[in-house]
């Protein structure tokens, strides 16, 4: 009976084939299955339909799940050495496996967003890139990835923001972004009644940039005079000025002091950095934000250190985008979470050739990680009462 329309025909032949199974006891295991081949009616054929094989490949189907679940946390070269298969034969096997089990959402069906937030991504450091939209509305679904594209253009990503429904486009009420011109002008042709919110996190990244630029010309001030007590306090200090005092144990506390006393740009700055991040405190209005970021613009005009300029004018031309965090408090830190997996991938994987191969790991990043159907999850127990030692361990 053929398996598709379960129409009745007539054995023509039997076929055989040898298929991998999970081995046993650390010993290769060969399925040799013997199957049918039926015949219909003239130019009408059909194989028998083997369930348990995985598609494309010589091995069973949870040979293939047990692959792919190793794939996924290891590079594909150390799969195949530990199962003995051609590494082509390792990456065919589990595209095969990911592409039936992956779901990959699709523009025209998503429904329910409220907020957006867009990404670029490299293939490889330099090289080409993925533009990622993620779904950032709160819920059980904050963070997944809704589309991946090759390329950076508006263009990549009207063509997702135009594939959704009208009623999913109305819906959206914000979109995350960085401040590239690019996906600005993408959003605000399709989405033009949606609210382009400029991250905390990408504003403070671009002023730490101002901080490494200062302390590199501060060293090397120091070092042409010749000051040897100022090199050597302003070197290593870089993750200082960076972090939080908080989160500083209490003699490194003590150490950023001392090179905030004796260097007054670098103090300077470290002062704005901590009003610049009170710029987005919870319950604030638009206009709360615009007056804070507005004293703030005029305190940094006010320091005249080299490289704050441009950076007061890159905040006041966002202006709009930065307070709309006001209205929508959105962040891209999930988005900021999942670059840092796909960083991982790329790393793990020596760099992606195939792109499709890239696409449906990036969305695996979506789905919970299984255990393997070799391990079952025991019951709880209640803890048992620990037997006291005699004697040192």
């Amino acid at each position: 009976m053929d398996h598709r329309t379960g129409r009745r025909g007539s054995v023509n032949r039997l076929l055989r084939r040898t298929v991998l199974d999970v081995p046993l006891g650390g010993h290769r295991c060969e399925i040799e299955i013997e199957y049918a081949e039926t015949f219909l009616s003239p130019g009408h054929v059909r194989v028998e339909h083997l369930s348990f094989v995985a598609p494309k490949a010589r091995v069973t189907k949870r040979y293939a799940r047990l692959i792919a679940g190793m794939a996924r946390h290891m590079p594909i070269s150390t799969v195949a050495r530990h199962t003995g298969l051609s590494w082509d034969s390792v990456k065919a096997i589990e595209c095969a496996h990911l592409a039936e089990t992956i779901p990959i959402p699709r523009p025209q069906t998503l429904t329910g967003i409220r907020y957006l937030g867009v990404y670029e991504v490299a293939r490889a450091k330099g090289q080409s890139y993925f533009t990622l939209v993620y779904d950032l509305s709160p819920g059980t679904n904050s963070g997944r990835i809704l589309w991946v594209k090759e390329g950076r253009e508006s263009a990549v990503l009207i063509e997702c923001l135009d594939a959704l429904s009208q009623e999913c486009a109305e819906g959206i009420q914000a979109v995350a972004l960085d401040m590239g011109a690019a996906y600005i002008a993408a959003v605000r042709e399709s989405l033009p009644g949606a609210a382009i919110v400029f991250d905390r996190f990408h504003v403070m990244q671009m002023f730490s940039k101002v901080i490494r630029d200062c302390r590199r010309a501060e060293f090397k001030a120091a070092k042409t005079l010749g000051d040897l007590t100022g090199q050597q306090t302003i070197k290593g200090s870089l993750w200082l000025l960076l972090s939080n005092r908080t989160t500083l144990k209490e003699t490194d506390q003590g150490r950023l002091d001392q090179l905030l006393a004796l260097n007054q740009p670098l103090a300077s700055l470290y002062a704005l950095k901590e009003q610049l991040q009170r710029l987005w405190q919870p319950n604030s209005t638009i206009a709360e934000m615009a007056q804070r970021l507005d004293d703030w613009c005029g305190m940094a005009k006010a320091a005249k250190i080299t490289g704050l300029a441009a950076f007061v004018k890159t905040l006041q031309s966002h202006r709009t985008g930065i307070c709309a965090y006001a209205d929508h408090p959105i962040t891209t830190s999930r988005l900021e979470a999942g670059n840092v997996s796909i960083a991982l991938l790329r790393r793990r994987a020596r760099g992606f050739r195939d792109m499709e191969y890239f696409k449906l790991k990036i969305f695996q990043l979506n789905t919970e990680d299984t255990s393997s159907f070799l391990y079952t999850k025991m019951p709880k127990t209640p803890c048992q009462t620990q037997i006291p030692t005699v004697g040192n361990p």
